[in-house]
C-alpha cells in the first residue's frame, strides 16, 4: 500500500488487527475505507472464529421495528439479562445504533432473510420481548455473515487495502513511546519463525476461551489469547467471572469428546426450543417446569443451572439430558424441521442422530464469556495504543449475562466505535454514527489528527508508510514487568449457612480428582467440576490450587520461548483460567451467570454487592 490514496499528506496510520470474528473483519473494512493501513493477523484460516458457528442471529431495533418494539425496549431486556451489571451508557451506545451498523453490514455483501412481503425475517428469542432477531440463512448466520465479510476483506487484499496474515499466532504485544508504555506492535509465530509488524494501535478482536472448559460451543482457536497479550501488559480486565454456559450443546460419542481441541462443536440453538422442543432426562422426565415456570424458555443460565441441578440430584454430574425436537415435527409437520433448521439438521445427522425420530443427547457447555478486557465505549483500554471489541472486551454491555444475539451486534458496534476511536474522532464531536452505512469518514484516517484532536493516550507515536515490513523479533526480549497474579487468602471464612448442594460437591471432587501434571483435558476437567456451571468457595479453593500446581510447569505469566503454537495457547488457557477462578473467588454471592451454592450476601455490602470486579497486573483485585 501506498501514499497515493492520501496524496501530498502525512503517513496513514497503521492498525493492526488480531482477530477475523465480526468484530476483526468489520473493523478492519471501515478502517481500510477510511484509509488506513490495516494488517490483519488471524491465527488459522479466516473463517475460524466463534462468529462462524454464531446460529442464533443479530438484535437489533430497525428504522421499521416489528409492531410494539422499541430501541427503549431493547435497552431494557439487555439491562434485566445483565442481571443490574451492565454499563447503561454502553448498552444504550449499543442498541441505539445497532440499525446503523446492520446497514453497514448490508455494503460490504450481507444479506438477511426476508419474510413472504420481501421486508428482514425478524425473529423471536428467550429474554426478548418483541421479535428483533436478524438471521442469515437461517440457523446459519454467523457463517453467512463471516463469509460475506471474508469475500469483502479478500477483494480489499487484492486491491492492496488490507494485508491479511493467516495462521499467526500472536504472542506478545510491543511497547514503545517516550516512556515504554504504549502499545505499538505485535509479535507473532508464522511458518516457524517469530516475526513481529509494528503500528500505531493494535486492536485485539481475538474472541473467548470456550477451550478452558471440556464441553463449548466454541472451535479450537478460543484459547484467551487476547485476554493473556493484555494482561501481560498491564491492561486491566474485569467481569471475568461471568462465563455463560449455553444449555443445549450436543454431546458427542465419548472417543470425540475426549480428543483434544474439540474441533466441531455442535450449538443446539435455542430457537429449537422456541418452537417447541422440550428436555427429557434419561428417565423421560420433562424436568424443566420443576425449576423454572418459563421451563425450556427461561433465560439461557437458568436452563443450564437446572440441567446441572438436576442432573447432580440424579447422581451424574457430568452427565447429559436430551432434547426432545420429535414434537416440533409432530405440531409443524414432516419437513418442518429440515426448512426450519436446515444445518442443524444436517449436522445432527451427521453425528448419528436423526432428530426427527430421536432424542439428541445435550449438556451446558461453555459459551460466551461476559468478562474481558475493560474498554471505554470507543474500545480504548487502560494501555495506551491498545484497542479491544467483540468478546474479549469488557465493555458492561453484557452485564452478568448476556443476552441472546446481542453479541454479534456488540463485536459490530463497538468494533467500529474502536476505529473511531483510532482515526481520532471521539475528543469532542464523534463521526456520525450512521457512517457505518455510508463509510467512515476520510478526514483522519490519513495521519495524525489535528492538534485539537489529539491526547497523549489516543494518537500514535510512530505513523509507518508503505506496506507493512515483518522484521524477525527477538524472542528473548523480556517484557516490561513480568505481572503478577493477585495472592487470595484462601482460607476466608464465609458466612451464612451452606446450600443443600454441600453433597454434589463432594461427588464431583470425588470424581474429578487430578493426577498427574497439567494437560488441556486435565485443565478442561478441572474447570468444569470447579468453577463451571455449579460453583462454591471451596471448589474455587481446590482450583485454585491445582493451578498453581500447575503453575512452575507453564509458567503463564511468561512469553514461551517456543514455535510451538500449542506452548503458546497453554500459557494462555492457565492464566484465564487463574484470573476467572480469582474473579469467582472474589464474588461471594451469586449474580447472573455466576452461581455459587454457598452465595453470601453480607448486610453491609448490600449497596456494592453488583459492583464490578477489575483486575490489573499492577494492583490487586479493587471495586471501582
Amino acid at each position: 500500500m501506498t501514499t497515493a490514496s492520501v496524496a501530498e499528506g502525512p503517513a496513514p496510520k497503521r492498525l493492526i488487527v488480531v482477530g477475523s470474528g465480526i468484530a476483526g473483519l468489520y473493523s478492519a473494512l471501515l478502517a481500510a475505507e477510511a484509509g488506513a493501513e490495516v494488517v490483519l493477523l488471524t491465527k488459522g484460516a479466516l473463517a475460524d472464529s466463534n462468529t462462524y458457528y454464531a446460529q442464533g442471529g443479530i438484535s437489533a431495533v430497525l428504522d421499521e421495528p416489528a409492531p410494539g418494539d422499541t430501541v427503549a425496549a431493547h435497552i431494557a431486556d439487555t439491562l434485566k439479562a445483565g442481571a443490574g451489571h451492565c454499563n447503561e451508557e454502553a448498552v444504550r451506545v449499543l442498541c441505539t445504533e445497532a440499525r446503523l451498523d446492520i446497514a453497514g453490514l448490508g455494503r460490504f455483501g450481507v444479506q438477511f432473510d426476508l419474510d413472504d412481503d420481501g421486508d428482514p425475517a425478524l425473529g423471536l428469542e428467550a429474554a426478548h420481548s418483541a421479535p428483533r432477531i436478524l438471521h442469515a440463512g437461517g440457523d446459519a448466520t454467523g457463517a453467512g455473515v463471516a463469509a460475506a465479510l471474508i469475500r469483502t476483506v479478500l477483494d480489499f487484499q487484492a486491491a492492496g487495502r488490507i494485508q491479511v496474515i493467516g495462521h499467526a499466532q500472536v504472542t506478545s504485544l510491543s511497547l514503545g513511546g517516550p516512556q515504554g508504555g504504549r502499545v505499538v506492535g505485535a509479535n507473532f509465530l508464522h511458518d516457524g519463525r517469530h516475526l513481529g509488524v509494528h503500528g500505531d494501535s493494535v486492536l485485539l478482536a481475538t474472541g473467548g476461551a470456550g477451550q478452558l472448559f471440556a464441553q463449548t460451543t466454541n472451535p479450537a482457536v478460543a484459547t484467551a489469547d487476547g485476554l493473556a497479550l493484555a494482561w501481560r501488559v498491564g491492561a486491566a480486565v474485569a467481569d471475568l467471572e461471568f462465563f455463560q454456559f449455553h444449555p443445549t450443546c450436543m454431546v458427542l460419542p465419548a472417543a470425540a469428546r475426549e480428543a483434544e481441541g474439540n474441533n466441531d462443536p455442535l450449538l443446539i440453538s435455542e430457537a429449537v426450543r422456541g418452537e417447541g422442543a422440550i428436555l427429557l432426562d434419561a428417565t423421560g422426565l420433562r424436568f424443566m417446569p420443576d425449576y423454572h415456570p418459563d421451563a425450556e424458555l427461561a433465560p439461557r443460565d437458568v436452563v443450564s443451572r437446572s440441567i446441572a441441578l438436576h442432573l447432580a440430584k440424579l447422581g451424574d454430574p457430568n452427565g447429559h439430558v436430551f432434547l426432545d425436537a420429535t414434537v416440533i415435527e409432530e405440531q409443524r409437520g414432516r419437513g418442518f424441521l429440515a426448512k426450519r433448521f436446515p444445518t442443524l439438521s444436517k449436522r445432527t445427522r451427521q453425528a448419528g442422530v436423526d432428530w426427527t425420530r430421536q432424542l439428541v443427547p445435550v449438556a451446558p457447555a461453555a459459551h460466551y464469556w461476559m468478562g474481558g478486557v475493560v474498554t471505554d465505549l470507543y474500545g480504548r483500554t487502560s494501555v495506551p495504543g491498545l484497542l479491544a471489541a467483540g468478546e474479549v472486551a469488557c465493555t458492561g454491555v453484557e452485564g452478568a449475562n448476556r443476552l441472546a444475539s446481542n453479541s454479534l451486534l456488540e463485536g459490530l458496534v463497538f468494533g467500529r466505535r474502536a476505529v473511531e476511536g483510532f482515526l481520532g474522532s471521539t475528543n469532542g464531536v464523534p463521526l456520525r454514527a450512521n457512517s457505518a452505512a455510508g463509510g467512515l469518514a476520510f478526514t483522519h484516517a490519513a495521519g495524525t489528527p489535528p492538534a485539537d484532536q489529539q491526547d497523549a493516550s489516543s494518537h500514535a507515536t510512530t505513523a509507518l508508510s508503505g506496506p507493512p515490513e515483518l522484521p524477525v523479533v527477538d524472542s528473548g526480549r523480556p517484557l516490561s514487568g513480568p505481572p503478577e497474579l493477585p495472592v487470595v487468602d484462601s482460607g476466608r471464612p464465609l458466612s451464612g449457612s451452606p446450600a443443600p448442594l454441600d453433597d454434589v460437591a463432594g461427588y464431583v471432587r470425588s470424581q474429578s480428582a487430578e493426577s498427574g501434571g497439567f494437560s488441556r483435558q486435565a485443565l478442561r476437567r478441572l474447570m468444569t467440576a470447579r468453577a463451571g456451571v455449579l460453583r462454591s468457595g471451596e471448589l474455587l479453593g481446590e482450583a485454585a490450587e491445582a493451578l498453581g500446581e500447575w503453575e512452575s510447569g507453564v509458567l503463564p505469566l511468561n512469553v514461551p520461548d517456543s514455535l510451538d503454537v500449542r506452548e503458546h495457547e497453554d500459557a494462555n488457557l492457565l492464566l484465564a483460567a487463574q484470573l476467572l477462578v480469582h474473579a469467582a473467588r472474589e464474588r461471594r454471592e451469586s449474580l447472573g451467570a455466576h452461581y455459587r451454592n454457598d452465595s453470601v450476601r453480607e448486610p453491609a455490602a448490600v449497596e456494592e454487592f453488583d459492583k464490578r470486579y477489575t483486575m490489573s497486573r499492577k494492583a490487586s483485585l479493587v471495586h471501582d
